[in-house]
Order: structure tokens, then C-alpha cells, then sequence
């Protein structure tokens, strides 16, 4: 699969990744409303083009309170999101290209106000679902939000999902509702962040068909 074309979908209106985009974007403006006043950090697996999250700073009043880092593996994708910041004018963003699955890009943005796991559930095992799952702890700040996406075809793995965060100290804030055809979820933490472990793989991809795009 072609991870650039994925995202032509998003440019067609009432297609599920349109409508998946918009409520991401909803979920992570939010987010922003209503983290408390200071520097927020913000970080993104498997990022894409970066819209989801680009295309809210560009326009949110807490933009310079935001350092972010957007991480995707495939070239083309992070191309387009560094002429996105460079139009928007976000120098406090970066893009890196690279394999988003290791810890060690996140050290020196961890705990994170804000984290995005977005079109990634729906292209790996339940195994590494739940290893990633396990690795929000050292990702998210105390009362920082995960915000992820899951398809909902069979079996669906949404209320599997949201156990699996809620047994790691992570309270259910807003979970998309099944008729709208994609899964959406917001989980906030409650307990304190673990140290971060360098050196660890969360996922592998299944394959190269994806049944979630990225962001």
C-alpha cells in the first residue's frame, strides 16, 4: 500500500477518513482548551502528513505553548508536513523521519501533555496493541490525554482497547460512538508517569496493506 495516496481520502467529503480527521482534530483542540496555562508538549506515532495536528496549531491560540514532535516513517509524508510548519509558521514543531515504534524518539519530550497514537491500532497484532498500550505510562504526563483511532470492523477491538488503557491508570474521557463507522478515543491519565525505557519497539506493522491511514 501506498502510504501517500492514503491520504487523498481525507480530501473526500463524507469518506470516514474525512469525518475520522474531523473528530481527531476536535479531540485534539480540546485537548489544547483545556491543558493548564504553560509549555505543553505534544507528541505523534506515526504521524503522516501531520494534519491532524498541524492544521489545529495553525490556528489555536496556545500554538506557541506547544513543542511537538510528528514522527512517520515514509519520506514523502514527512516532506509535505515540513512545508506545512514552514507555511504555518510553526518553528516549534519537528518532523522526523524515522521508525515511530522506538522509544528513543521521545526521550526529551517525555511525559507529553498530549499523545496521538492515530492509524496505528488497525495495522498491528493485539500483542502490540497492548505493548503500546503499556508504553502510554512513560509516554503521558499525569492528566495528559492519549488520543487513538481503531476501525471498527470484526472483531472489534474498541472496548478491548479502552480495558487495556483503563487497567494501566488511564480514565475513559470520550470513545467515538459504532455508527460512526471508525473508532475514535480519548483516554486521560491519572496515576504518574513511569520513567521512559530507551531501546524498546511498541509495534511492528502487519504488513504493507493498512486498513488505517495515518494521520
Amino acid at each position: 500500500m501506498d502510504w501517500l495516496t492514503w491520504h487523498d481520502q481525507y480530501d473526500v467529503p463524507g469518506s470516514n477518513l474525512a469525518r475520522r480527521l474531523q473528530v481527531v482534530q476536535e479531540r485534539i483542540r480540546l485537548a489544547l482548551d483545556t491543558s493548564p496555562p504553560g509549555p505543553l508538549r505534544l507528541i505523534s506515532l506515526c504521524s503522516g502528513q501531520g494534519r491532524d495536528v498541524l492544521e489545529v496549531l495553525a490556528e489555536h491560540p496556545r500554538r506557541d505553548d506547544v513543542r511537538a514532535r510528528l514522527v512517520e516513517l515514509d519520506p514523502r509524508n514527512t516532506a509535505i508536513a515540513s512545508e506545512a510548519i514552514a507555511s504555518y509558521g510553526l518553528g516549534q514543531v519537528e518532523v522526523l523521519t524515522a521508525d515511530a515504534a522506538l522509544t528513543d524518539r521521545y526521550q526529551d519530550l517525555t511525559p507529553a501533555e498530549i499523545v496521538l497514537v492515530c492509524g496505528v491500532f488497525g495495522n498491528i497484532t493485539d500483542e502490540d496493541i497492548e505493548r503500546t498500550i503499556d508504553t502510554c505510562p512513560q509516554l503521558c504526563a499525569t492528566d495528559g490525554v492519549v488520543i487513538w483511532t481503531r476501525h471498527r470492523k470484526a472483531p472489534d477491538r474498541v472496548p478491548l482497547i479502552c480495558r487495556w488503557f483503563e487497567e494501566r491508570g488511564f480514565e475513559r474521557a470520550w470513545v467515538s460512538p459504532p455508527e460512526a463507522g471508525f473508532g475514535v478515543g480519548v483516554h486521560r491519565f491519572k496515576a504518574d508517569p513511569l520513567p521512559l525505557v530507551p531501546g524498546r519497539r511498541m509495534f511492528t506493522f502487519t504488513d504493507d496493506s493498512r486498513t488505517e491511514a495515518p494521520s
